[in-house]
């Protein structure tokens, strides 16, 4: 292939076709996901460069908003939901991993045979749990890769900027963690066990059992590191390693647990290193000065050499035995003693280690008191180190378990020291006993409410849009029960919501009283209120009613908060309210009420006058009152044409009489009625006379009072004229000013 055909083969063909010249422009090509790497994949070829930008556009707005699923080549940021779940479940594993790390101590055991071997079935268990638990460590590295970190010079102002760019990342991690992963992830210990002793034949148990200790031992310092780390990135990312306080308890527990069984591991291989001891001594001394006993050589400590017959035969004539082996050793072994004594009496795997579990939690929680070691050296080192333990990891799982438990019940007792103060406040200012027991009525109920939790100051700090969907799923099902709020609209609505604020009452508490300023309007939710009036306090006049839920007072507040220019001074009430039984309500503020009045030009309608007057307990006992005022001047001008018409037709009968017209009117007034004939029936003459000397004496009394009430008004009033006459009425209410706006339906 020629030099020039070698270099066009290295790019692809133009998107547009061959024939096109300078009129042609390139064809719209997508540019590569957010989460790419600059340069990366993208679209090639004719079928996804000739996608059209119209098409591209159209389609990208009419699909909706998905979350991107992740893939491996997305930078993840370490804030998400996806890396703290992570987190929390890679802190599970790390806990699994150092609660596998001190099982490798169990695989040796020493037997009646004065020799040192490892149990295999245990050490497969082992293997597979450690090496699943080093998948995670290896994912945990490989996640780390793709996880953004924020700058340290951008954390002057709020979070900081993250820094999402590969390469960064990378040498990042390279130069901090990635030793430390690396080391607490080697499958360090399954190596050692199934593939270097093995291969090694001239290994002696002794060196088989530091070689095990030491690498468990040293890469037990990475993995608890490790867990320390990530403990503290969790707090940072979400503020605490546990959501509920129980759980909170059981981590320290937990962490505890790990404590003392690495500390029951330990010295389990530490009694087997000292009873090794054991023999290297008596091995040592018979290097074949005795006749009687074969020279023993350390690879007879190794179960290996068991069916050895030299080995056998120096067993045989051995005083190891005799001194090493329990309980008749004449070896001080000291504070290991017991731990040898599972071997010897072959106590099987999960009570060896459920027993050095225990012994592990009773020296940390003593601090080693029990303790009875011997003069060696190493032993005393180990007891001042139990020591130093249990005294830190005590008072660490003390400390920590206290201020748990303690939060679950902080608020009780709080409300209990609260309580106190109050009792002690009421005995100090000598109240009334009446008043202490609705003291303290009052507070068992705001605790029952709220469990001693102060709402408000947790919603003031929370950002508006956030408050304002909180408070709408809170309020709203509960406001469109008062019929007043539910001839709004969904905007007007969610402002009264956003300001509304919960109030409780106690039975036979007075909400206001009437002719105090009013500050709120209140809107029932449970309980009942009785709201009643004397009209200022006039004679003979009381109008009560019962709110119950969906009602509200106030109603003043309203008609003051949609004047056009209110005064300083809140309204006063026109009516007494008191709880009848507990009551739970909403209550809308003055200055809540007056911005939303202000606010909202919606609330200046027709249709919410008629609303409020309908639904306004003081409007309608105006209306009741105006009705039964009305209803009596109607009654009074009644009588009084009645009482007019029986004066004059009596009159005029007695101007008559002479005639001797004996004929009755059927249609007389009903005061007369009773004296009327019926049927045309005539009476006698001494009835007749009787019944209209009656008439008479009553025509001329009125006659006389009116004339003296004529005389009284200097003339100005007539007889018929009742309806003149000033009844007394309830005070209408002030309007509000619901002036009509242009965009309003009527």
């Amino acid at each position: 292939m020629p030099h020039y055909m070698r270099h066009a083969a290295r790019f692809p063909p133009p998107p547009w076709p061959a024939s096109c010249t300078a009129t042609c422009s390139p064809r719209f090509r997508r540019p590569p996901l957010p989460f790419f790497r600059s340069g990366g994949a993208t679209a090639s070829g004719p079928s996804a460069a000739g996608a059209p930008a119209s098409a591209s556009a159209s389609a990208a707005a009419a699909a909706p908003a998905r979350r991107r699923p992740w893939t491996p080549r997305r930078i993840l940021d370490p804030g998400d939901d996806v890396v703290l779940r992570w987190n929390r479940l890679f802190l599970v594993t790390c806990m699994v991993g150092l609660f596998v790390d001190p099982m490798y101590f169990y695989l040796l055991h020493t037997g009646l045979k004065s020799c040192v071997t490892m149990d295999m079935q245990i050490g497969v268990g082992v293997t597979a749990v450690r090496t699943v638990a080093d998948l995670f460590y290896l994912a945990h590295m490989i996640l780390k890769f793709r996880t953004a970190f924020v700058a340290p010079s951008s954390r002057v102002f709020g979070r900081g900027e993250l820094v999402r760019d590969p390469d960064q990342i990378a040498i990042r991690y390279l130069k901090n963690d990635f030793i430390i992963d690396l080391a607490a992830m080697l499958p360090i210990p399954q190596v050692i066990i199934w593939f270097v002793i093995p291969a090694v034949n001239n290994s002696s148990a002794n060196h088989t059992n530091n070689t095990l200790s030491m690498i468990v031992l040293i890469q037990y310092i990475p993995r608890v590191f490790l867990i320390v780390s990530l403990n503290s990135k969790i707090v940072k990312s979400s503020g605490v390693v546990t959501r509920t306080a129980w759980a909170g308890a059981a981590y320290n527990l937990l962490l505890y647990t790990l404590a003392s069984h690495v500390l029951g591991a330990l010295w389990y291989l530490l009694s087997i290193e000292r009873q090794y001891t054991c023999w290297m001594d008596v091995c040592t001394r018979e290097n074949g000065t005795n006749p009687a006993i074969p020279k023993c050589y350390m690879g007879y400590l190794d179960c290996k050499t068991l069916e050895d017959p030299i080995r056998m035969d120096w067993h045989s004539r051995s005083e190891i035995d005799h001194q090493c082996l329990l309980p008749e050793a004449t070896y001080v072994y000291g504070l290991f003693a017991d731990a040898l004594n599972l071997d010897v009496a072959k106590v099987n795997f999960w009570d060896k280690y459920l027993y050095c579990l225990w012994w592990g939690f009773r020296n940390l929680s003593s601090y080693g008191q029990n303790l009875e070691n011997s003069t060696y050296r190493g032993e005393t080192i180990f007891c001042i180190l139990i020591c130093i333990m249990g005294l830190v990891f005590f008072s660490h799982l003390i400390g920590n378990m206290q201020t748990y438990l303690q939060s679950m019940t902080v608020r009780l007792e709080e409300w209990r020291v609260k309580r106190r103060d109050i009792e002690e406040w009421m005995r100090h200012r000598q109240l009334p006993l009446e008043l202490q027991e609705r003291v303290r009525r009052f507070f068992q109920y705001k605790w029952l409410a709220t469990r001693g939790v102060d709402e408000e100051s947790i919603l003031q700090s929370l950002p508006l849009d956030l408050r304002r969907e909180i408070q709408r799923h809170l309020c709203l099902a509960l406001v469109r029960r008062v019929p007043f709020f539910s001839q709004m609209d969904e905007q007007l609505l969610d402002a009264i919501c956003e300001r509304l604020v919960s109030s409780l009452s106690t039975k036979d508490a007075y909400i206001v009283r009437e002719g105090d300023p009013v500050s709120e309007m209140l809107f029932v939710i449970r309980g009942e209120l009785e709201s009643s009036t004397t009209d200022g306090g006039r004679t003979n006049f009381f109008s009560s009613i019962t709110l119950r839920p969906g009602d509200f007072c106030g109603e003043e507040l309203l008609t003051w908060a949609l004047m056009p220019n209110p005064s300083l001074n809140f309204p006063q009430s026109t009516r007494t309210v008191r709880s009848v039984t507990e009551v739970e309500a909403f209550a809308l503020r003055a200055e809540d009420l007056k911005y939303v009045a202000n606010q909202f030009k919606r609330l200046h309608s027709k249709r919410l006058q008629h609303a409020f007057r309908y639904y306004s307990h003081q409007w309608r006992s105006w209306g009741a009152c105006f009705v039964q005022g009305a209803w009596r001047r109607y009654k009074k001008r009644k009588l009084a044409r009645e009482l007019s018409k029986q004066e004059e037709l009596y009159y005029m009968q007695g101007q008559g009489g002479d005639d001797g017209d004996g004929h009755d009117d059927s249609d007389s007034a009903p005061l007369l009625g009773a004296g009327a004939g019926a049927g045309g029936d005539h009476r006698d003459g001494a009835a007749a006379g009787a019944a209209h000397l009656g008439a008479t004496f009553l025509a001329s009394k009125f006659a006389k009072n009116t004339k003296k009430s004529a005389a009284a008004h200097h003339g100005k009033a007539r007889m018929e004229d009742v309806s003149s006459i000033k009844f007394p009425k309830l005070a209408k209410p002030d309007e509000p000013d619901f002036s009509l706006s242009s965009d309003d339906v009527l």
